[in-house]
């Protein structure tokens, strides 16, 4: 039986140790990315690695979180414009309502996006997702804290 998500939802990179992240679920996009900036990558006992920033609530770019995670590959990736672009792969556990799994993400500036993170079809189908695009948090809603 297929789990129904809405056309956006709340996800969780917990070994990225980031706040819950509002993604919009693209069944246009093959992979997921996840916004990030200042990406430098480095070898850590002789593996790649990448450091990266993410601003990870939509409308603020004041916070900044830099994450560190092991580079699984590079890979051309087209846009939705019609850009090519090299991007940087990781691999990173993604909690989604009650499904946890490995996935591949791709990291790229969304800035100017509305949405930080993509949730593209191989994930999907690796979870056995189907898309109502009339609803949204099907999985749940989240609530950032305040900041005092």
């Amino acid at each position: 039986m297929k789990k129904i998500l809405g056309w956006r939802e709340w996800v969780i990179l917990p070994e990225l140790e980031l706040p819950p992240i509002k993604a919009k679920v693209d069944t246009g996009a093959r992979s997921s990315c996840l916004h990030a900036f200042n990406i430098a990558t480095f070898d850590r006992d002789g593996n790649p690695w990448a450091r990266f920033g993410i601003h990870p609530h939509q409308h603020d770019l004041q916070t900044e979180i830099y994450c560190e995670a092991p580079i699984s590959d590079a890979r051309p990736v087209t846009d939705s414009g019609g850009h090519t672009e090299t991007r940087i792969v990781i691999t990173s556990r993604l909690k989604l309502g009650n499904w946890n799994d490995l996935v591949e993400i791709t990291l790229t500036n969304r800035d100017s996006m509305r949405f930080r993170m993509l949730l593209g079809r191989t994930t999907l189908i690796k979870g056995g997702f189907s898309v109502d695009p009339a609803e949204s948090y099907l999985l749940g809603k989240y609530k950032p804290r305040k900041k005092k």
